[in-house]
């Protein structure tokens, strides 16, 4: 897969895609990331790349000549059709079923606004798609961009150390994942729970789903609601309440 970024910072995007999974993935070949500069297709003395808006008001906005002379320039740079996704607080949540989608194509150009915000006639012609990490303001696209990289990056084929391992992550099917215990010489076995020193898979399996529906009930209800619930899921379900509710009482 590969991700073209328009960035005015195109150093931090290419640092914080060389750490951790993506850095290994980009090592494997498994993901191309490459940021491109929108300034270096300014032109004039000074390469601006902001104005003052239309209507006045305060703060700048981002040119539509270097963000077009940029975007012409990347599309240039390989045959394979790519989708431009605009970060932005007024996009769509992202969601572990968007990045599984995202990771499905082949390629994708993100685009990290700064300052105001970007000429609206640019994202009207050629913003695909607009996409949010939250409900929050950040002084640019650029830590949501990396967060797109790292939640669609890890999704390649063989970028994860076992093949199960985003499988098993929270928000796959819709819940939050299970606690987990390692292997401590320090600790042991202490606070462990017995069902995971039993060796019974079955009851490992049984013991986890159930915990993992509980501590979505406890912490993301929302996720819950609405949701149809096996016959096994929801005894799973009240069983756990019981017990949490059994601790709350105890003095």
């Amino acid at each position: 897969m590969r991700i073209d970024v328009i960035t005015l910072f195109p150093d931090f995007i290419a640092q914080s895609a060389g750490i951790g999974v993506v850095g290994r993935s980009q090592e494997r070949e498994l993901l191309t990331v490459k940021a491109w500069n929108p300034r270096d297709y300014a032109t004039g003395n000074y390469r601006r790349v902001d104005e003052r808006p239309f209507g006045g008001g305060p703060g700048m906005l981002m040119l539509n000549e270097p963000l077009t002379a940029c975007l012409e320039a990347i599309r240039g740079d390989s045959e394979i059709p790519a989708k431009l996704i605009y970060l932005s607080p007024q996009g769509q949540p992202l969601t572990q079923a968007k990045a599984k989608e995202l990771a499905s194509a082949e390629r994708l150009i993100l685009m990290c606004g700064r300052y105001e915000g970007v000429d609206e006639r640019f994202i009207e012609r050629n913003v695909d798609e607009e996409i949010s990490i939250g409900d929050y303001v950040l002084s640019g696209g650029e830590l949501a961009a990396a967060v797109i990289i790292d939640a669609v990056g890890r999704l390649q084929d063989g970028a994860l150390g076992h093949a199960d391992s985003a499988a098993q992550d929270s928000f796959e099917d819709g819940l939050l994942d299970c606690p987990h215990y390692t292997r401590s010489e320090a600790w042991g076995t202490e606070g462990v729970p017995p069902v995971l020193l039993s060796g019974d898979h079955a009851a490992i399996a049984k013991w986890r789903r159930q915990q993992s529906l509980g501590r979505t009930w406890l912490r993301r209800p929302e996720l819950l609601a609405g949701r149809p619930l096996n016959k096994a899921d929801a005894a799973l379900l009240v069983e756990f309440q019981a017990e949490h509710l059994k601790k709350v009482k105890k003095p």
